[in-house]
């Protein structure tokens, strides 16, 4: 008699393998562009002198150019643009309206962006002089007669003002931009700036010449703080009123031409500056 057979043991079941968790879906990142035209960089480098909050900026963003911090460079188009300088030559207005077509939006960034400049100066002037006392081969200048701010050639959909800019408002700006919202940038003059500090008035108390009534804040009433009077780094505010402050600044003492020249400095093409500059040629 054959002895029945043990029943087999049935074999473990092999563990299911997990189910790999949904990936999460791919975000793409903006991509910005930072440009320079007629400047001398220092709008660029506010960007570079964010530190500690420049690597947030750049964990989401994606920097498609920008020659200050890196030669790798993506082809647009671009969802931002910042551009820095103003434009001074036909080369530059070309390459300034190819960027305008690649870029979704484009933000001008410091006084010779969206005023021309200290290099505006030479659009009260003949610009062969400038070139002739400057240059020992002036027939290799190529040049335009002025230089005039981004606008004037191309549209603009924000400007951040100063030389240079505040970067606490660049990344209050890039940082709205991409929440799509407005950045909230204070559009007041110099004076409120004053007042918020503390700062006692210096036109007042001390007799020194301020264009702090004209100017639109932004600085962080830099110059008011230390005892000197403000330079209008940041250009007009909105509501300036350029012809009564220079009246004032007649009585303060300072002749004609230096009320003329305190309001040709960075921003002498800036329309309220410019305006008030002319009725003292």
């Amino acid at each position: 008699m054959t002895a029945p057979s043990a029943k087999k043991k049935a074999a473990p079941a092999a563990p299911k393998a997990k189910t790999p968790a949904a990936a999460k879906p791919h975000r793409a990142k903006p991509k910005v562009a930072v440009w320079k035209f007629a400047s001398c960089d220092g709008c660029q480098l506010s960007l570079l002198a964010c530190e500690d909050e420049l690597l947030d900026v750049v964990g989401e963003i994606e920097i498609a150019y920008f020659l200050e911090a890196t030669t790798a460079k993506i082809d647009g188009p671009y969802d931002i643009s910042l551009v820095e300088g103003s434009i001074t030559t036909e080369h530059d207005l070309h390459r300034l309206r190819k960027i305008r077509q690649e870029s979704k939006m484009l933000i001008t960034i410091g006084a010779c962006a969206t005023s021309g400049g200290i290099q505006a100066l030479k659009n009260f002037a003949k610009v062969d002089d400038y070139i002739r006392a400057v240059y020992d081969h002036p027939e290799f200048i190529d040049t335009l007669p002025t230089s005039t701010p981004i606008k004037d050639h191309v549209p603009v959909d924000f400007e951040l003002r100063g030389c240079p800019i505040n970067k606490a408002e660049l990344l209050e700006a890039i940082s709205a931009l991409l929440n799509k919202r407005t950045p909230n940038i204070v559009h007041t003059s110099q004076c409120i700036e004053c007042k918020k500090k503390g700062t006692v008035c210096l036109m007042v108390a001390k007799g020194v010449p301020c264009l702090g009534p004209a100017t639109h804040a932004g600085c962080g009433n830099l110059c008011p703080s230390t005892n000197r009077g403000c330079f209008g780094c940041f250009g007009p505010s909105e509501a300036a009123n350029g012809p009564a402050l220079a009246k004032q600044l007649e009585k303060l003492g300072m002749t004609k031409r230096e009320v003329r020249d305190f309001f040709r400095s960075y921003n002498s093409n800036a329309a309220e500056f410019r305006k008030t500059s002319e009725a003292y040629d």
